[in-house]
């Protein structure tokens, strides 16, 4: 293990290369859930496996599921989770294999019907990997596109044929641990890896395997479709035409004019004669591709248009967009039919015998009676209007001479999700997080433990963040967002290891009141306890540099005296995990990083199996958990001058400025006065670490350090002390339990060094 680049603060100094961080992803305790909108849906029925319906989701928050279809039911069966980011587009190919994009730049293989085993991790776009298409269910041809323009055509089965040598250049793992053996592989030549595989890559291609390159788009890519041989592709983005492509030799075709907006949605029939076009500019579009012209346009919705679903044989459509509407429309006789409106911008569409599965921003799915084998029978009902082919205007001819009603009020079914958390923020004690989610409730997190320690219900969220504010400074020791629909924590070096506490400010029992403990090492510590019990376990070596892995409960029983190994200024040498710090097991969070070989990963901390190693975690978290190193960080002391009040009886002797740490207590301050004032003989020979009695530090200035170890005079405890001594800072009275940290953040609140006064309290 060696460190990469420096790790110092130094502004004017070369920057160094940035360091891989560690982020963790906080669950929901209902982990079954998707916690942010659906962007992709794909269905294996019971002909392709095995007796069952299954429909897979693709989430934004980095999560595919599998989910057991019935009649009045949708059960959770897999959670398929190896991507860093939000999953973009998900098709099935081959007998059972799942392929799923993502903004995180790369494909990823799955055996769809595993417990969440991912096979390869092919690594070709550069960017955001928007879309995929998929050739006839008995073929291997799956396209890609992406941001940049960027387009491949994979053969699924070669990218992922394994090569003798071990020169891989994908990450190959399984996102539980489980290596799938127990279940059909979809290709002979497919293997499973499990998460002991060394994770390795190349940027450039994928194990010797390179994509073709479809290469001419400008812009970005943002729809897809192919014809059930796989030999032609149809593309569309931000160019506003519709290209085709010789999908076997990546060669441009042609390409057709006519959308005035984004092309969103593309659809190409089996022979490949006819595409269907959706695009943000509100209309339909039905392409003659053999003779290269649009053939009839619709206007059927007043929004983009999303998400396109034919019937098998493509005399009907079902349209979804921005407008929260699903139509139905005869590319015929061009007739349509409002059948449901929803809450939410329709994302996909998944046509599923005579239902429609509808995934939108929304983490729930629904599912709608569509009449998908007879869509006639809709048309049937009335209500129904010409599409009109005038750009949103939707210039429709109404049959009924008003506004269409929509057919159907509730779904049949609904899989219900998590409301993913759109509003947060972070307290000033810098553990806790507030959150407002989707339907307006407010929790708050207890970053630390990854837990939600209150449910407000459905309050003001302004108001709850009023009533929680406390005055206290605490370094930003991590950084959140919720791109994800829930909280990702992102932990960075070496800010990460800038805030401290007291032991007795965290109720750590059995452990000395005035003992410091950073919080950025300890709540490594706790994500990696999983891990280093299974690496023990698996080396028979110690968890770490010192022993055995405590937990909480083992606090109490163990000596108060540790031996202390002062390294850049860590606290003591120990791997028990303190119960502030104790993660979930019933809902672990996940873990999201990158070592020195591999691309990121993904993984829940009670999957961890003890295999990854340096070249999987970066080098700092594991400095810290294994070898108790913190790296240099930025100075964690106060400096400040104590002088007496105006007019003060009380005046006692200080050499120049004093330092102490941030966190310190102002009653130790109060405790330094009165030890000057009664004792004889100050304790000038105790060190800073000893007790808070001054010692000469720096060295043009003469520079005392109060320190903040226990009142070793032999006197009572500070509030019982004679002489009764207050501190103030702008005359203001200081409260004694503030640290000099707040004092400067909120009282003194000025840029140069503090100055705090002292005086006897006035006798009542």
């Amino acid at each position: 293990m060696h460190r990469v680049g420096s790790a110092s603060n130094g502004n004017n100094s070369t920057r160094p290369r940035k360091e891989k961080r560690l982020t963790y992803v906080l669950n929901d305790s209902d982990d079954t859930k998707h916690c942010a909108g659906i962007n992709c849906l794909a269905l294996l029925t019971s002909e392709a496996s095995d007796g069952s319906d299954y429909l897979f989701t693709g989430s934004r928050d980095g999560r595919l599921k599998r989910w057991v279809l019935s009649v009045d039911r949708a059960t959770c069966s897999a959670t398929f989770e190896s991507h860093v980011d939000w999953v973009n587009d998900a098709v099935l190919v081959g007998d059972s294999t799942l392929v799923s994009c993502s903004s995180d730049t790369t494909l990823k293989t799955w055996n769809a019907l595993s417990l969440g085993t991912c096979t390869r991790t092919l690594r070709q776009h550069s960017d955001y990997v928007t879309c995929l298409a998929a050739a006839g269910k008995n073929s291997n041809v799956v396209a890609s596109g992406g941001l940049g323009g960027e387009v491949f055509v994979w053969d699924i089965e070669a990218a992922t044929t394994p090569v003798s040598k071990s020169n891989d250049t994908t990450v190959d793992e399984s996102s539980n641990g489980i290596n799938g053996s127990g279940n059909l592989l979809p290709l002979t030549s497919l293997r499973t890896i499990n998460s002991s595989t060394n994770m390795s890559m190349n940027t450039n291609q994928t194990q010797g395997y390179i994509p073709i390159a479809a290469k001419g788009h400008k812009d970005s890519v943002y729809a897809l479709a192919t014809n059930e041989s796989g030999t032609i592709l149809v593309s569309g983005g931000t160019e506003k035409v519709v290209r085709v492509w010789d999908a076997r030799t990546g060669s441009k075709t042609l390409k057709l004019k006519g959308h005035t907006d984004n092309i969103r949605a593309l659809l190409l029939d089996s022979t490949g004669r006819y595409c269907l076009s959706g695009s943000s500019d509100s209309m339909i579009r039905l392409w003659d591709i053999g003779q290269q012209r649009c053939v009839h346009s619709y206007a059927v919705h007043t929004d983009s248009v999303w998400a396109l679903a034919s019937t098998p044989t493509f005399s009907h459509v079902y349209s979804g967009g921005r407008d929260f509407s699903l139509y139905l429309t005869d590319l015929q006789t061009r007739e349509s039919s409002l059948l449901c409106t929803g809450e939410h911008p329709i994302l996909q569409l998944a046509l599923h015998g005579d239902s429609m599965w509808v995934a939108s921003t929304d983490s729930s799915v629904h599912r709608w009676p569509t009449e998908g084998c007879n869509p006639e029978k809709i048309f049937q009902r009335g209500n129904s209007f010409l599409a009109g082919n005038l750009s949103f205007s939707r210039a429709r001819v109404s049959l009924e001479g008003s506004t269409p009603v929509p057919v159907y009020k509730e779904p049949t079914l609904t899989i219900l999700g998590t409301p993913a958390i759109v509003q947060h923020e972070v307290l000033n004690n810098k553990r806790h997080v507030l959150t407002k989610d989707a339907s307006g409730s407010v929790k708050l997190w207890e970053i630390t433990k990854g837990v939600v320690i209150e449910d407000y219900g459905k309050v003001s969220f302004e108001e709850k963040k009023e009533e929680l504010f406390e005055m206290v400074s605490i370094p930003a020791w991590f950084t959140v967002d919720t791109r994800l629909g829930s909280l990702s924590v992102h932990l960075d070096t070496p800010q990460c290891f800038s805030a401290e506490m007291y032991s007795a400010d965290l109720n750590i029992v059995g452990k000395p009141e005035d003992d410091k403990v950073n919080l950025g090492r300890e709540t490594l510590k706790g994500l990696l306890a999983h891990w280093l019990r299974k690496r023990k376990q698996r080396t028979g070596s110690p968890a770490s540099a010192n022993g055995e892995l405590l937990s909480g409960k083992d606090i109490a029983s163990r000596s108060l005296t540790h031996s202390r190994i002062e390294v850049d200024g860590s606290s003591e040498n120990d791997t028990m995990v303190y119960p502030p710090f104790e993660f979930s097991v019933t809902s672990p969070p996940s873990i999201i990083t990158e070592g020195s070989h591999g691309g990121p990963w993904r993984k829940k901390i009670t999957d961890l199996d003890g295999t990854k190693d340096e070249k999987d975690f970066p080098w700092w978290c594991l400095d810290c958990v294994l070898n108790n190193r913190l790296p240099p960080r930025e100075n964690t002391k106060c400096s400040f001058y104590l002088q007496p009040c105006e007019g003060s009886s009380v005046q006692i002797v200080t050499q120049g400025k004093l330092s102490a740490p941030r966190i310190l207590r102002i009653h130790k301050v109060i405790n330094y006065v009165i030890e000057k004032m009664v004792l004889d003989k100050p304790l000038d020979s105790l060190n800073a670490d000893g007790s808070f009695a001054p010692g000469l530090t720096g060295s043009q200035s003469q520079h005392q350090t109060v320190g903040d170890g226990p009142f070793r005079s032999g006197f009572k405890p500070w509030q019982k002390l004679r002489p009764s001594i207050e501190i103030l800072c702008s005359n203001q009275v200081l409260s004694p339990e503030m640290s000099l940290a707040t004092v400067r953040a909120y009282v003194w609140k000025k840029s140069e060094d503090l100055v705090l006064n002292y005086r006897l309290v006035q006798s009542r």
